[in-house]
């Protein structure tokens, strides 16, 4: 499991280009559709901006922000947004294609980023006690260490806003579809 996490972090962005051509290939974009998925789409953004705003990466455990709900804010919003294209593509294939993507690809790799936590924070064990993998709970739990809060310098650091520059351009490419390709 350790050697596909490896594998798996090191394909998943090139594999992303690949579902990116399957997609528009499979996409059966509508405007309403569109707009079903922008209700999911906008929200995995601000999620991910979110936490990319308060992640130091390698230096100290987040557990603010996004952090104090959920263990992976940034993966959660990258879901929220797979599954609002995925309703705004209105094709079952690319929903299908989502769950092996995520389930291959992101639960070893989040699986591998744990273990790395769990070695280099030993605070990780009690934070991981107290907040959900995925799912958020409803009230921000309490740690011992707060990392602050959002800090406009790690999003712009962490090149958040490429997810952003994405998404519009993907609905772009969705947009162009419906009207040169339907």
């Amino acid at each position: 499991m350790a050697e596909w996490s490896r594998v798996a972090r090191r394909i998943r962005v090139p594999l992303g280009f690949v579902f990116a051509v399957l997609y528009f290939w499979l996409a059966r974009p509508t405007w309403r559709f569109l707009a079903f998925g922008a209700v999911l789409i906008v929200p995995g953004l601000l999620v991910r901006a979110l936490a990319s705003g308060h992640v130091r990466k390698n230096e100290a455990l987040a557990t603010s922000g996004p952090y104090a709900y959920t263990r992976n804010p940034l993966y959660l919003g990258s879901l929220l947004i797979g599954i609002g294209f995925t309703v705004a593509a209105r094709s079952w294939w690319v929903g299908a294609l989502l769950v092996v993507m995520f389930f291959a690809i992101y639960v070893p790799v989040i699986r591998g980023e744990e273990k790395f936590l769990k070695e280099k924070f030993p605070e990780f064990e009690g934070y991981a006690r107290r907040v959900p993998r995925m799912l958020p709970r409803f009230t921000p739990a309490r740690c011992a260490e707060d990392g602050g809060g959002f800090s406009m310098g790690l999003y712009l650091q962490h090149r958040e806003w490429n997810a952003l520059l994405g998404s519009v351009l993907l609905a772009g490419a969705l947009v162009l579809k419906m009207k040169f390709f339907p």
